[in-house]
């Protein structure tokens, strides 16, 4: 959690550690139900289906 009802979601190279994607202030809290869980899931898949690689990482996306 990055506050106290947000989160931020992070995608990166385990090689290298370096962070591939961020996405910050997703609304979530201390004890969620699984439709809380499943909307956190949606909205980070919107933003990775949404993400553009920068052009030195496009060779890997095919």
């Amino acid at each position: 959690m990055d506050a106290p009802g947000s989160m931020v979601a992070r995608l990166f190279d385990r090689a290298s550690g370096e962070t591939m994607i961020a996405i910050a202030g997703i609304p979530c809290a201390t004890v969620m139900n699984a439709p809380d869980v499943e909307r956190i899931i949606e909205a980070v898949e919107a933003e990775l289906e949404a993400f553009v690689p920068p052009v030195g990482l496009r060779r890997f996306a095919s």
